[in-house]
């Protein structure tokens, strides 16, 4: 049975390195999802963003937002979650359990960061 791909929704100037860790644990032996790093590599113009990120989005199961610091602000994270529900996309939102981080609205059910909780959500 093929692993649910997740598409990962994060800060671009500021989290980048959330999101490093959340690919690191896909690849783990034992996890039950698989992330394909779909990130822009570079400023792209706003339509063809929008079309490129709805297209990734669609193949997905589910959209997780990393949550850090300063997310809740970041316009295209809130694009990227009404993009996923209007697919009809599952959405969820993970952050640091030791952090206070807003959770960013629209982005889904709320989990706090721990492999087990990861685990147990996508299975």
């Amino acid at each position: 049975m093929a692993k649910p791909r997740v598409f990962v929704s994060f800060d671009f100037d500021n989290d980048k390195f959330l999101k490093d860790a959340l690919i690191g644990q896909s690849k783990n032996s034992d996890s039950p999802f698989e992330i394909e790093d779909w990130s822009l590599k570079e400023a792209a113009p706003e339509a063809n963003w929008v079309a490129e990120a709805t297209n990734k989005i669609k193949r997905s199961k589910y959209l997780v937002v990393v949550v850090g610091e300063k997310t809740h602000k970041a316009p295209g994270v809130k694009k990227e979650a009404k993009i996923a529900q209007a697919e009809g996309v599952t959405r969820f939102q993970i952050k640091p359990a030791d952090k206070s981080y807003q959770w960013v609205e629209g982005g889904g059910t709320h989990l706090n960061w721990t492999w087990p909780n990861l685990k147990n959500y996508l299975t």
